[in-house]
């Protein structure tokens, strides 16, 4: 008897911890929503200059792309951080950079 309580114990130990680690995966969820569209925003009217310009461009659209696989998996501070560098990209396109 006392190994089958410590072992439901354990059990609701272990449920307890991993649902609380899935609460905690909100906190970049709307900023990782901002950064998205204002990333993509930027890109559709983004001018690219030059050669350099158009790698820009296309890391850019591949970190908006990665964001937007991080948002679904909800991954949120992988997402914003993607976004966050696709916007400097996005402004190094413009500059020919």
């Amino acid at each position: 008897m006392p190994i089958r309580k410590m072992l439901s114990s354990s059990c609701l130990i272990v449920l307890a911890i991993t649902l609380s680690a899935c609460a905690g995966k909100t906190q970049f969820r709307s900023a990782c929503d901002k950064e998205i569209e204002a990333a993509w925003s930027e890109l559709s009217i983004a001018k690219a200059d030059g050669f350099s310009g158009t790698v820009s461009y296309t890391k850019a659209l591949g970190l908006i792309t990665a964001a937007r696989t991080m948002q679904g998996v909800e991954n949120f501070d992988n997402c914003y951080n993607n976004a966050k560098d696709a916007r400097f990209y996005i402004r190094e396109s413009r500059k020919g950079q």
